[in-house]
């Protein structure tokens, strides 16, 4: 068992990352005078995932869009019950997500933590699927996927995805769509997940009140050795310019919303992380709640307080972003451009740059107060390549030249905007 310590001065914490010999990456975050725990099982699979191979398969396997998101939901069965009646009789919250780069299983609790890991370990490893269960879930999964079909927030993101994609995969709703998950059956869910669920693609992560020695106790009895599959998952080649400058969908809503993106290729590792960190703190100062730009529009009535920028990043995509509630969305995705042009010409403010640096590192040194923040980030980190702290050390080097040259990269015309128009009475 390979343990390494991972210590930050600056936090003044630490953490262990095991290499267990079953294949699986631990990562142990014990905090002291916590009286909760968080737990995350999770594996480097999610809803981009849909082309991959092994060194079993002779070439790349395409499989439906939204079967992540399927497996997901079946997991938490068994034969006998599932796994959230275990976890009820514990005390324990539990839940799963699927994103676009990754699936977790998770719980929290504040007693009984050995059990509840037990459940944990036992579920996620034991897949149960029938004909008969399949199919039912197929209504069940078809049912949300229609749901959010009139959702304006979520048909506001993704519509902007997709106009800004022509190919990549996280330009398709995590869930799939109807016809894609009819092609779903028992032997493409067991198929993923031997592929996907293999422990040497997976992680465990732990923080708060618990014991180190008895956890790997657990972890020693309890995982079952997989060989390593050589997994590779690829995306198509994706055109550096959008697909479409805009995208307009009439819904259900009060006032127009919209989402404005802006492309650039993904980064890997190290260099997506401080990618991810400029960009976010560029945005805050140039478009952000502290900035001149803010305030105009929003004496303007041209936004409101729901005005937001961030950066959407994951394994195979990068792009900041922009959205909020707006009666001229396409004024204010003008407004934007012009606010970003005018950033690099006339050079972006270093008083501000070093304001918004600073506040947030204090943001990313707050995260560290809380159990949930601290395990799930530990899963985000490990399946970029990059250390629990690594933001926040890359936040404090970071440099004002640093912000000017990734500014220029941004080329704020290779954008797109999607709206969401109220429906309205004929």
């Amino acid at each position: 068992m390979q343990r390494t310590t991972i210590r930050s001065e600056r936090v003044r914490e630490e953490y262990q990352v095991i290499k267990h010999p079953s294949g699986l990456t631990i990562c142990l975050y014990p905090m002291k005078g916590y009286s909760s725990t968080y737990a995350l099982f999770a594996t480097k699979y999610g809803s981009v995932d849909v082309t991959f191979k092994t060194d079993d398969d002779d070439d790349y396997v395409t499989v439906p869009e939204g079967i992540a998101h399927y497996l997901e939901h079946k997991l938490f069965e068994n034969d006998d019950c599932d796994a959230f009646q275990l976890f009820a009789k514990t005390g324990a919250n539990a839940n799963a997500f699927t994103s676009f780069d990754k699936t977790a299983y998770l719980f929290s609790c504040s007693q009984k933590f050995e059990e509840n890991l037990e459940i944990l370990l036992s579920f996620v490893q034991e897949p149960y699927f029938t004909d008969d269960s399949v199919e039912k879930e197929r209504g069940i999964i078809a049912q949300e996927i229609k749901m959010y079909e009139d959702d304006p927030g979520y048909r506001v993101f993704f519509n902007g995805l997709q106009a800004l994609y022509h190919k990549n995969p996280v330009r398709i709703d995590i869930g799939g769509t109807v016809e894609s998950i009819a092609k779903i059956d028992k032997d493409l869910l067991y198929r993923c997940y031997k592929t996907f669920y293999n422990l040497n693609n997976m992680m465990l992560s732990i923080a708060g009140n618990f014991d180190i020695d008895k956890t790997l106790e657990i972890c020693d009895r309890l995982l079952k050795p997989t060989p390593d599959l050589g997994l590779k998952a690829v995306f198509p080649d994706e055109p550096e310019q959008i697909k479409t400058c805009e995208t307009v969908q009439k819904l259900t809503c009060s006032m127009p919303l919209f989402n404005v993106f802006f492309k650039l290729p993904a980064y890997e590792s190290s260099k997506g992380a401080k990618k991810y960190v400029l960009y976010n703190i560029i945005l805050e100062t140039v478009l952000g709640k502290t900035s001149a730009f803010y305030d105009r529009l929003l004496n303007e009535g041209l936004i409101n307080n729901n005005f937001m920028v961030g950066v959407l990043s994951g394994r195979g995509f990068f792009t900041p972003s922009a959205d909020g509630e707006s009666c001229d969305p396409r004024k204010v995705f003008t407004e934007i451009k012009t606010a970003l042009k005018s950033a690099k010409s006339a050079g972006l403010s270093e008083k501000e740059f070093e304001n918004v640096r600073k506040k947030t590192y204090g943001e990313l040194m707050g995260v560290h107060g809380s159990v949930s923040s601290t395990a799930t980030n530990m899963v985000e980190a490990h399946f970029q390549g990059n250390s629990l702290f690594d933001l926040i050390e890359i936040t404090a080097d970071l440099t004002y030249s640093d912000a000017v040259n990734a500014l220029a990269e941004l080329d704020e015309e290779n954008s797109c905007i999607s709206v969401i128009e109220p429906v309205t009475d004929n």
